[in-house]
């Protein structure tokens, strides 16, 4: 797998200079776009699209610091329409713009190229086993909150206390499904950085209907690989999304699909028992 999305990373440097067709990247990877995209920035810490527009204005910047073009001509080599849409990417990066950067020689950013390696510490097992579940409801309450990697999310926390106790235990009372008791989905991520927002939703599943004051969504029939992992709060939920797209899935046959993930956790003290339900294809 990873022999495979080097080679794709290759292909990019090919094609820097007009439009990276990321279907075609994925064909090379042997995967899907959505998995593709989902996997590199688990791998590279930063979404594809935002690789590819460091990668040439990192280029571009070698060429504005030549002077053997025109500051219009790189930006229209590197896809951009005016100099002025150039200069606001290139200072975006580089902190200085185009021209200030020709004119004083100005010391400029670099997004090398990636090469990925798998390492695998052999410090932890990950157990998984494959689930097949047919179309389910959730019910509960959503919201959108941004994303943070390390420690406890503010805004999930003010969340679900803003739900209240008496809300959900009602919430509780309803479940009579798989996974058991309250569930988290998250959904719709924009990017992998600290900040970027996605949905989140709090609720149980049952086929019971859903009160006025709560909200249902519907889950589509899927495959699921689910996780589970033990010990400390928060780090070991972060440190199992990490290594399910940095190590597991670099490993296995298994593809993420597009759809909501799940996890359920159960706190006692300072440590947790998660278990992570992730939608994939083989």
């Amino acid at each position: 797998m990873l022999e495979r999305l080097n080679e794709a990373m290759a292909r990019i440097e090919q094609d820097l200079g007009s439009e990276v067709d990321v279907r075609l990247l994925a064909r090379i990877a042997g995967t899907s776009e959505y998995h593709l995209r989902r996997l590199f920035s688990a791998l590279a810490g930063i979404p594809l699209s935002e690789y590819i527009r460091r990668r040439r204005l990192t280029k571009a910047a070698a060429e504005v610091l030549s002077g053997h073009e025109s500051l219009l001509d790189i930006a229209t080599k590197w896809g951009y329409g005016s100099n002025e849409a150039f200069a606001r990417a290139f200072r975006a990066m580089h902190g200085v713009g185009p021209q200030e950067a020709r004119s004083n020689k100005k010391a400029l950013r670099s997004q090398q190229i990636l090469t990925f390696k798998l390492i695998v510490e052999g410090s932890t097992s990950m157990e998984y086993r494959i689930v097949e579940k047919d179309a389910f409801q959730v019910v509960g309450r959503g919201t959108r909150v941004p994303l943070v990697h390390l420690g406890m999310n503010p805004a999930i926390v003010e969340f679900i206390k803003g739900i209240g106790m008496p809300a959900l235990e009602r919430m509780k009372a309803l479940g009579d499904g798989e996974p058991e008791g309250l569930v988290a989905l998250t959904y719709n991520q924009e990017g992998v950085e600290e900040g970027d927002h996605l949905d989140y939703f709090h609720g149980v599943v049952t086929d019971k209907e859903a009160p006025e004051d709560f909200q249902a969504m519907t889950v589509p029939k899927n495959t699921w690989a689910v996780f589970t992992s033990e010990g400390p709060y928060p780090e070991t939920i972060q440190h199992m999304w990490r290594d399910v797209y940095t190590q597991w899935f670099p490993s296995n046959s298994y593809q993420s699909v597009e759809g909501p993930s799940m996890l359920r956790t159960r706190i006692a003290g300072e440590t947790a028992k998660a278990e992570l339900w992730i939608p994939v294809t083989s």
